[in-house]
């Protein structure tokens, strides 16, 4: 085992225990002979990272999570991986700190929304192709997306729809113009094509997006949809983008990752839930638009704690042939069912057997969560109140 990776373990369980950012000390218990590091280690606070971070997706974690990780336990040029990456938090985030992104996802959506964010084109170029998309073009709208849309909004949604399925490989100004686009298509604020609808993660049925505009007496505003994709793309640029690298995405099971042994040096990532994020169900809007049937997107959904231990399993012991001898695993669970169920202790026995050597629990505690504010509940009551990262070393 090289020095310098056994040198980072200690160190990150050293800080852990010593960690008092804020002024509060670190909570440590033992589990099992395994230590518990329990402390607010990032910011609760929304909109604290990259602006490259904002775009929505359901079940994603907050940029400051997988920086806390890749500025200790890796180093500028070496390879980080997120097997469920979503949204793409850590390939992003690995970008933006000069490490090379190794992403990858089931869902073919995931690779829409980071792609275009690797690499983003200029304000300029975005603005130039907008003014060339035909958006007077006449396309026949599914008539019972006009509980979202405005006639005009979805008239111009629906001509940008088919500006960029006539184009099956998309250059990187339309790759970035369908993600913004994406992103835009429901939510709760003026920014968004649709009228007040759900948090922009998870779409309605068109029969609740009915009931919610009777229960609000609301009709769908006319959006310019060219206007609110520049406004968007202007916000998410303003800090610029990565520096030049090398990063690789992928569309396909953690189980079986098309990545070379031992090339990962970092894993930061987080699966699935157990039950709790209907994928399928909260992207049926953004997979109409990409043209993408979503009943055919095998996301994994296990209710049972034994199917869910299995699969975890199944994906750590990929890691263990990707990740090289030396390098770590931040494997981050967040709590389900009220917090009676913690998955971290089904992570760490799934760990055994596999030539992983785990180093402890990281509990980030929230005081304050997105969930409480959009739906109005207290806090700690409902959604996913800390993050449990499991740590481990690659043997």
């Amino acid at each position: 085992m090289p020095l310098a990776a056994r040198q980072r373990s200690a160190d990150i369980t050293a800080e852990l225990a010593a960690f008092r950012q804020g002024g509060q000390a670190t909570r440590v218990t033992v589990r099992d002979g395994l230590p518990i590091f329990e402390n607010a280690f990032w910011t609760a606070r929304q909109r604290q990272g990259h602006p490259l971070h904002e775009v929505s997706y359901r079940g994603c974690f907050k940029p400051q999570l997988p920086a806390f990780f890749i500025e200790r336990l890796s180093r500028p040029g070496e390879t980080v991986l997120d097997p469920f990456m979503g949204r793409g938090t850590t390939p992003l985030q690995a970008a933006l700190m000069g490490r090379s992104a190794v992403g990858a996802d089931i869902n073919p959506l995931a690779a829409m929304l980071v792609r275009p964010r690797l690499a983003p084109p200029s304000l300029e170029a975005i603005a130039e192709r907008l003014e060339t998309i035909n958006w007077r073009r006449r396309i026949k709208a599914p008539a019972e997306l006009l509980v979202f849309y405005h006639p005009g909004t979805l008239a111009e949604l629906c001509a940008l729809r088919a500006h960029l399925l006539d184009r099956p490989d998309l250059d990187p100004v339309d790759d970035w113009i369908r993600m913004v686009a994406v992103g835009r298509l429901t939510g709760h604020s003026p920014g968004f094509f649709s009228v007040y609808s759900l948090p922009p993660n998870q779409a309605a049925s068109a029969a609740g997006q009915a009931r919610i505009n009777a229960r609000l007496g609301q009709t769908p505003p006319r959006r310019s949809v060219p206007e609110l994709i520049l406004r968007k793309s202007r916000d998410l640029l303003k800090q610029g983008g990565p520096p030049p690298g090398e990063h690789r995405l992928l569309t396909g099971s953690a189980e079986a990752l098309d990545i070379a042994d031992g090339s990962v040096d970092l894993v930061v990532t987080s699966p699935p839930f157990l039950d709790v994020v209907q994928y399928a169900r909260d992207n049926w809007l953004r997979c109409w638009f990409v043209g993408v049937k979503a009943e055919r997107v095998q996301i994994a959904m296990h209710r049972g704690l034994t199917d869910w231990s299995a699969f975890i399993g199944r994906t750590l012991a990929e890691l263990g042939r990707v990740v090289r001898p030396g390098g770590h695993v931040a494997f981050e669970v967040g709590e389900v069912r009220k917090g009676t169920v913690e998955l971290d202790r089904l992570v760490v026995a799934a760990l055994a057997g596999l030539p992983f050597e785990p180093l402890g629990v990281a509990v980030n505690r929230q005081a304050f969560t997105k969930t409480a504010q959009v739906w109005g509940v207290g806090n700690n009551r409902v959604g996913t109140n800390s993050n449990r990262i499991v740590l481990a070393r690659r043997l």
